[in-house]
């Protein structure tokens, strides 16, 4: 379908390509949710404020409440449901296993778009980015303590207020991986 203001792309999503004849203003997150009924990814603000949308694409987080799917199209998108492999009887992944042993999460609405973003969180560290915090940018090795964590997940917030759990989750799960 090709029109002025729609397209059909598609959208690689948890590893599955999907070909969607979709309006350009349509943004990733509602592609995701409405129409290919992937709701694990919430609508929280709706402005990229509050993380409750953050997916990855390839491998980099984002607010899908803030891309276009037309944007995405072609790139590797991850939400929670393709995180670890608890839906094919796996093994959850690190973090959400630490989630889960240091109850990281209370009414559970921001709890995807944190998984997401502490997943993101891991992955940069190993690589070995700096964050604001980050006292020797030049270090051989930056330690992933209690500031390094909460910055990097600021802009996840949950409104119940479980920051010092999921700090200990994301900590947690670092040094499974390490």
């Amino acid at each position: 379908m090709e029109r002025a203001t729609a397209a059909t792309i598609t959208l690689t999503v948890n590893g599955v390509a999907h070909s969607l004849d979709i309006d350009h203003r349509t943004t990733l997150l509602d592609a995701l949710r409405e129409r290919l009924d992937l709701t694990g990814t919430k609508k929280g603000c709706d402005h990229g404020q509050c993380g409750a949308c953050t997916v990855l694409v390839e491998g980099r987080r984002a607010d899908s409440c803030l891309l276009l799917a037309v944007a995405v199209a072609g790139k590797a998108v991850t939400t929670i449901e393709g995180i670890g492999g608890a839906a094919a009887g796996e093994a959850l992944h690190p973090v959400q296993q630490a989630f889960l042993d240091h109850d990281g999460y209370q009414c559970g609405y921001c709890t995807p778009g944190q998984i997401c973003s502490a997943v993101a969180v891991l992955d940069e560290h190993a690589a070995g980015w700096p964050s604001a915090v980050t006292g020797d940018v030049g270090a051989e090795e930056i330690v992933l303590d209690e500031p390094e964590i909460r910055e990097r997940m600021s802009g996840n917030l949950c409104r119940c207020g479980a920051y010092v759990s999921i700090v200990a989750a994301v900590a947690d799960a670092a040094g499974a991986q390490s």
